[in-house]
């Protein structure tokens, strides 16, 4: 923050319809305080009636993105909050006892700020997780025409269930089962075939979008990377050079839990519910499949059994391998080179 300038300090609580907001000057007394409805005319309007250059703070929420995009080009520097250790810093909670300690942690520079991509990141990012929640939705349609199959009592073979011309087969020899039956599988079928046909249509659109392109193809150099894990990886992480280390990354990706000694034992907690979730659920099923199909993660996988862990501990072992891989690569621009041993 430039000290040389006099700047106001703007603590900003949001909602869904309200933003609620505490001004404070650079001997921390309160200058302006209030309610605004949580509209982009009202932001930019409350924005240029400062009298003052303002420094701003907002708390990460899911209505952060474009009230932070609404408001850059009038702060003078804009920052969002880190949600759990700003929740650690209160107790008491409240629209404006929120707002006026945000704006009281940018006067004193000690605001636990976090990392916000771009714009146009945070699109695609919200593109790609909406084909994730398609494919779960496809899953859902799967696993519910199994269940209603079952509770009318119809054999049926599982490893066929899903294929198209099984499926239509199936229905066509299905005659001591009530009508209803029949027209609610019909339906979980349009379901799944429509839930299939658009995330595929998504993940084909991102994987030839011509910002991620070329990102996409230098990760997947990575055994065990395929379209899904780098799109992941190059969304969620976006710059990877926020990474000091690997250890950091690991612990954003979830793949790490904290440790314990008392009276020489040591012992691990579980993971960390801190973490990113995408990219945990995304490398945790890289790490299971590529240990199968690539020899030098089978050999990451093995050494980890060799030491006594169980399996789900040795595929996150792998997972956490990839991770290192995976910023190498990215931090340098050069493709993975499969290591001997």
């Amino acid at each position: 923050m430039n000290q040389t300038q006099s700047y106001h300090f703007i603590g900003l609580d949001i909602h869904k319809n309200s933003v609620t907001f505490c001004e404070l000057n650079q001997l921390g007394r309160t200058v302006d305080h209030g309610t605004l409805t949580a509209r982009k005319q009202d932001l930019m309007a409350f924005a240029l009636s400062r009298r003052c250059g303002f420094v701003a703070g907002l708390e990460a929420t899911m209505f952060t993105g474009w009230v932070y995009d609404v408001l850059t080009p009038y702060a003078a520097e804009l920052y969002v909050g880190h949600p759990r250790r700003l929740k650690a810093l209160t107790k008491n909670k409240n629209d404006r006892v929120d707002a006026r300690m945000l704006a009281k942690l940018l006067r004193a520079d000690m605001f636990p700020s976090c990392y916000m991509a771009s714009a146009k990141v945070r699109e695609l990012r919200r593109v790609l997780r909406h084909r994730n929640f398609l494919v779960h939705e496809a899953t859902r349609m799967k696993n519910r025409a199994a269940t209603i199959l079952m509770e009318a009592g119809v054999a049926y073979t599982k490893s066929k269930l899903h294929g198209k011309r099984y499926f239509s087969e199936l229905l066509d020899t299905l005659e001591e089962v009530p009508a209803s039956v029949v027209e609610l599988l019909r339906m979980t079928r349009t379901n799944l075939e429509m839930f299939t046909a658009a995330q595929r249509t998504l993940l084909g659109a991102l994987t030839q979008h011509t910002a991620l392109r070329e990102r996409v193809e230098l990760l997947k150099t990575v055994g065990g990377v395929g379209d899904v894990t780098a799109l992941t990886w190059a969304l969620e992480i976006d710059n990877p050079h926020r990474f000091s280390n690997v250890k950091r990354a690991q612990s954003y990706c979830g793949l790490s839990s904290a440790q314990h000694e008392s009276a020489g034992k040591q012992w691990h907690l579980p993971l960390s519910k801190e973490r990113n979730p995408y990219l945990q659920t995304a490398l945790i099923e890289a790490a299971k499949l590529g240990a199968f199909r690539y020899d030098y993660l089978a050999r990451i996988r093995e050494r980890a059994l060799d030491k006594g862990n169980k399996k789900n501990e040795a595929t996150l072992d792998v997972a956490r391998k990839l991770v290192a891989y995976l910023l190498a690569v990215d931090k340098s621009g050069t493709p993975f080179v499969t290591p001997e041993t």
